[in-house]
């Protein structure tokens, strides 16, 4: 009896296993996490209207990575789009020792060929929350992206408790496919993107196929009862609180999430605890992750609306749903009450106050050096070059070059041939610059020249937004650091003025991040150390604002990298190079 006991035990803990590993292939071998991924199109249909989509191992998202503080990860991608490269970022992994496993097409290294196997080596050097998505074009719009949880090590805790954790990815979705949209926004006359068809929750939405009744519409293009649009199901346990870990992986949009009649108690921002705050509405920008804490005390006789809903643009994209239900009740049972639209999409003021209450918590702050060596002022503007539109910082547009930038300053490569050795410029014309006009000259420069840091010194960020071509519009940015953690020193609206604003700087407990937002016609004052040898991108994280030029590179301490591996090379300048 013994023996049968302990063999349906271990049958259980295999299947448990399996579902676990069910998108991929996963082996663990002393804290070595192994995936084996394959990336191509196929026909998907998240929020019913059938659309190529490009997936992992078949799946839209992609296979989640569970891991253990100080684990390395091992991810073998095989490019099998048959006609297109690929490259994938793993965001909020510092990739301390091993930049060339970054992901970024252009800057860490070239992109992977199709029908290329290109293998990931990196360390998951802090616990928390991340995300990975593609990195080249703008395919990260097409599906390509997945979550990362990041276990705290045997023996230590975190600072609340909680009895299940979840993981949530919100993103955008087009219709349209990224080459339409590329060609668009690249094109004279200029084609902007629109406002997104739907909003997805864990991969799931729901497009209302009847706007696109027409007899030219192929039969089966849109279908509301296939199983792949089926709202995403959060099953809780009454008494039970749960960690959501909720991701945003958007295109375009900043978002609203609500959970309705339940609050929720945000722990964790992008890998570092916070001091706890109770909400009902979570504001979240594209590439930011939040832990938040959901107790299941409402009456379980009935389920909940999960809502998502866009700000900071007039929305154009019905509300993105899913259900949170009760155990064991009504497992697919729509809530009795109608779903909330959300804040008003205009409003700045509680999206601001939620910015300025995020504060470290007291028993993890990571106290910022109090000064800095380097400021570093960017003015966001919206331009033209020779009449085609582009994002810009200080009146420069970034573009990316044909080799690598890491592997062009590590093999010493005669860099007068790869990009511009002039470092774009430091600030603006602060004093004439008016930021809630369309500015009298809107035209700009290109340059794919970078920031080379001083290793180890401390460097200031100040993003200033402004008013975009069109009067009276200021957009909502959030920008990624690849590679480091920065100290968000503050917020504000208007003009940042260096002579008052540094004084109100937070520097008693500032929260860490890796992505933050700056908000229309405001400002937002960031803190780094040039650390972490390498090379690495700093940019605007809506696909197509970094595409049209919205971002810089920085570089510190390259001389410090290892030996490249041979993998990252094969373009450009290194097309001679060896690949295996």
């Amino acid at each position: 009896m013994v023996e049968i006991l302990a063999y349906r035990s271990l049958v259980k803990l295999l299947a448990l296993c399996h579902f676990i590993s069910l998108a991929a292939v996963v082996t663990v071998e002393a804290r070595i996490r192994h995936y084996r991924w394959e990336v191509k199109y196929e026909y998907k249909s998240p929020d019913c209207f059938k659309k190529l989509a490009i997936t992992i191992n078949g799946g839209t998202p992609g296979p989640k990575i569970l891991a253990q503080q100080a684990d390395t990860i091992v991810v073998e991608l095989k490019n099998s789009l048959l006609t297109e490269n690929v490259a994938i970022h793993w965001h909020g992994i510092r990739q301390i020792g091993t930049p060339w496993s970054d992901g970024t097409e252009g800057v860490t290294q070239c992109p992977i060929f199709p029908g290329d196997t290109f293998i990931y080596k990196f360390v998951v050097d802090r616990a928390g929350s991340y995300l990975y998505h593609a990195h080249y074009g703008i395919q990260r719009e097409a599906g390509l992206y997945g979550s990362i949880t990041v276990s705290v090590p045997n023996g230590e805790s975190e600072p609340f408790a909680y009895d299940y954790d979840r993981s949530i990815i919100l993103n955008d979705w087009f219709h349209k496919s990224t080459y339409e949209q590329a060609v668009g926004l690249s094109s004279i006359p200029f084609v902007w993107v629109g406002e997104p068809q739907s909003l997805l929750i864990n991969g799931r939405g729901r497009f209302n196929c009847s706007i696109l009744a027409t007899p030219s519409l192929e039969v089966g293009v849109c279908n509301t009862t296939n199983p792949e649009c089926s709202p995403y199901i959060l099953t809780v346990i009454p008494g039970k609180t749960y960690r959501l870990r909720i991701g945003s992986l958007t295109s375009l949009s900043a978002l609203n999430f609500q959970i309705e009649g339940h609050n929720m108690t945000v722990v964790e921002a992008d890998g570092h605890y916070l001091e706890p705050f109770q909400t009902k509405n979570l504001y979240i920008y594209s590439g930011e992750t939040y832990s938040v804490l959901v107790t299941a005390n409402q009456d379980p006789s009935r389920n909940y609306w999960v809502t998502t809903n866009v700000v900071s643009r007039k929305p154009a994209t019905p509300t993105g749903l899913a259900i949170l239900n009760y155990y064991p009740k009504y497992f697919k049972k729509s809530p009795p009450t109608l779903p909330t639209t959300g804040p008003l999409w205009n409003d700045t003021v509680p999206r601001l106050a939620q910015s300025l209450s995020i504060k470290a918590h007291k028993s993890f702050i990571h106290s910022p050096p109090l000064t800095s060596d380097k400021v570093i002022v960017l003015l966001n503007t919206q331009n033209k070059i020779d009449g085609y539109y582009r994002w810009s910082l200080n009146n420069v547009s970034f573009s990316l070059p044909h080799t690598p930038y890491l592997i062009a300053l590590k093999e010493n490569l005669n860099l007068n041939h790869v990009f511009d050795q002039t470092p774009p410029p430091e600030n603006y014309d602060f004093k004439n610059y008016d930021i809630y006009a369309v500015a009298e000259n809107v035209n700009a420069t290109s340059s794919n020249g970078i920031y080379r840091l001083k290793f180890n010194t401390t460097v200031d960020i100040i993003l200033q937004n402004a008013n975009t071509m069109i009067v009276n519009n200021s957009e909502t940015h959030p920008w990624h650091l690849h590679g480091h953690d920065f100290w968000v020193l503050g917020y504000g609206t208007g003009k940042f003025d260096m002579m008052k604003d540094v004084g109100k700087y937070n520097l008693v407990n500032p929260i860490m991040k890796n992505t933050v937002p700056v908000h229309p016609y405001g400002w937002t004052a960031l803190r780094f150390r040039a650390d972490n040898p390498g090379v690495w991108a700093f940019h605007c994280h809506l696909e197509s604002h970094f595409y049209m030029g919205m971002g810089v590179v920085f570089e510190a301490g390259v001389e410090k990298v290892g030996k490249l591996p041979s993998s990252v090379m094969g373009c450009g300048e290194t097309k001679g190079f060896h690949r295996p």
